[in-house]
């Protein structure tokens, strides 16, 4: 793999070029995605919009890491995907992406902070370290009164919140939001996108996939997709306000 960019460097988090992916199906090949070229600098707030059927999914797999273009380039922090195996497209989803899903995807018998300490088990710090990164990220999100409490002793918001912080928690380069809204209800919701306002003006870059107008309106820039091309991108001039 390429050596990473310092956090210092310039340039795109994300470098989409003529990229294609086709399924086969049945015998049939279906291209999901046609020809999309895109980029996305450091810090900014991102929607992805599209139909079903569209190749926002397909975009988004490949934006993650999660899958691979059949033609064209897409690099992350630098980093061209073409060629790594899955060991290699692993340790880049760990390194420069912070996955936030629908679901939240939290241990249940597990406590908040352990919960969001996960991610640094796996990339080999010490417990002590662990935790220490885990309570600042629940700070991040003002959960530090939570971080005892299991999942299930949370509402839908916090839950999300949480992920958030896990998300957050191996300082990625990149937040990657699946529909991080669509189990929750409107005050929750409230509650998660105004992390994500808050997060976005201190400097994160965040890629929201959504099919929510009302959601994609808190983005900064609003990316639409159909029939696997890019057909509109748009970005707004006014300035993200903290939600409380």
């Amino acid at each position: 793999m390429q050596p990473p960019r310092s956090s210092g460097d310039q340039g795109p988090v994300i470098q989409v070029r003529d990229v294609f992916k086709t399924y086969e199906l049945g015998g049939i090949a279906v291209r999901a995605l046609r020809g999309v070229s895109v980029d996305i600098d450091r810090g900014e707030y991102v929607a992805i919009m599209g139909p079903s059927g569209s190749g926002k999914s397909t975009l988004m797999h490949i934006l993650g890491c999660l899958d691979i273009p059949t033609s064209g380039t897409y690099r992350i922090n630098g980093v061209d995907v073409r060629g790594l195996d899955e060991d290699d497209l692993s340790d880049l989803r760990n390194r420069y992406i912070g996955f936030v899903f629908q679901s939240f995807n939290l241990i249940p018998r597990t406590r908040a902070l352990a919960n969001v300490a996960l991610p640094l088990q796996y990339a080999g710090l010490s417990k002590p370290d662990r935790l220490t990164r885990a309570k600042t990220a629940l700070a991040m999100v003002g959960l530090t009164d939570r971080a005892d409490h299991l999942p299930s002793e949370l509402s839908g918001g916090q839950q999300q919140r949480v992920a958030v912080a896990r998300s957050l928690v191996t300082n990625p380069a990149l937040i990657l939001a699946d529909e991080p809204t669509g189990n929750l209800d409107s005050h929750s919701t409230h509650e998660v996108l105004g992390v994500f306002e808050h997060l976005n003006r201190q400097g994160r870059t965040i890629v929201l996939i959504t099919h929510e107008e009302e959601v994609a309106a808190h983005a900064r820039r609003i990316i639409r997709v159909r029939d696997g091309r890019i057909v509109g991108d748009t970005r707004s001039d006014r300035v993200n306000q903290v939600v409380a």
